[in-house]
């Protein structure tokens, strides 16, 4: 059995179709009811409450842990998963983390992501980490604006980094979960090319058949978007990324070539499969 958390997102949904189509007994977790692939067990579950998980985990072989915000927040207690894991007999989990623990070591969010990281590695169970940068999925912030007024709203439109397909994170941890031969490793996950906001706002007109125009907002505008759905401190923190990314967070890795031995999706695959989210009705 192997146990998907956050399995009705953006990475979870393609993870989980891809192990129930390998033949694998998934049970898949998310914090709201959803649809889930034929055969897939689905539990409610807050993983902020780790203790809730205990009749998950037990018998479990492998999970696959994401973590949203809250769950690194005062309390919450992440590292008990793992350990809740461990007391349950999983062999082996699978970490979805970030770039930033690499690139920002040191905002609030990464300290307690590379805290989780080293308390899976000490746990003595089998493990891998997966440290995706910015999502395609990400542009889903514009869909509305594009289909109300054919409209991209972007800060630092000609400022890119190489964002990538959670379709493609979703297959490593496929790989990861299966394969032996990638415990122990730490994957650094991106797309195959920089792009820019203004290159993707192209590109989501290019698979609209239909013109969407760019404008480019001030970091204050964009400061005060973001603050509506998330703390003022973590708009701060992206907007820093955004605007100003590092060496190491434009570069493009290897690492999804050598995992699934293919180039990683462009932004262009993303947006074209993705096109109805920003269509008109």
């Amino acid at each position: 059995m192997i146990v998907v958390t956050g399995a009705t997102g953006n990475i979870g949904r393609p993870l989980t179709q891809a192990l129930a189509e390998a033949g694998q007994k998934v049970t898949a977790v998310s914090r709201h009811t959803a649809p889930v692939p034929d055969g897939v067990r689905h539990v409610v579950a807050d993983l902020t409450e780790p203790a809730g998980l205990r009749p998950v985990l037990t018998g479990a072989q492998s999970l696959f842990l994401l973590l949203s915000g809250d769950v690194h927040s005062a309390g919450a207690g992440p590292a008990d998963i793992i350990g809740e894991a461990a007391a349950g007999g999983v062999r082996r989990v699978v970490l979805l983390s970030t770039l930033g623990v690499a690139t920002r070591p040191f905002g609030p969010t990464r300290i307690a992501m590379r805290a989780l990281e080293d308390t899976l590695r000490g746990s003595g169970l089998e493990w891998s980490i997966l440290r995706p940068g910015g999502f395609a999925s990400n542009a889903l912030w514009w869909a509305e604006s594009v289909r109300a007024r054919q409209t991209v709203a972007a800060p630092f439109g000609d400022v890119g980094v190489p964002i990538i397909d959670p379709a493609d994170i979703a297959a490593v941890a496929a790989a990861c979960l299966l394969d032996d031969r990638h415990s122990g490793s730490v994957y650094e996950l991106t797309g195959p090319e920089v792009i820019t906001p203004r290159q993707q706002a192209r590109a989501i007109a290019a698979a609209l058949g239909s013109p969407v125009t760019f404008h480019e907002l001030t970091r204050d505008e964009a400061k005060a978007a973001m603050s509506q759905s998330m703390p003022a401190e973590l708009a701060d923190d992206t907007l820093d990324i955004l605007g100003s990314p590092t060496p190491a967070e434009t570069r493009v890795s290897p690492d999804v070539q050598r995992v699934l031995d293919r180039a990683p999706r462009p932004f262009a695959d993303w947006a074209a499969r993705n096109a109805a989210a920003f269509r008109r009705d």
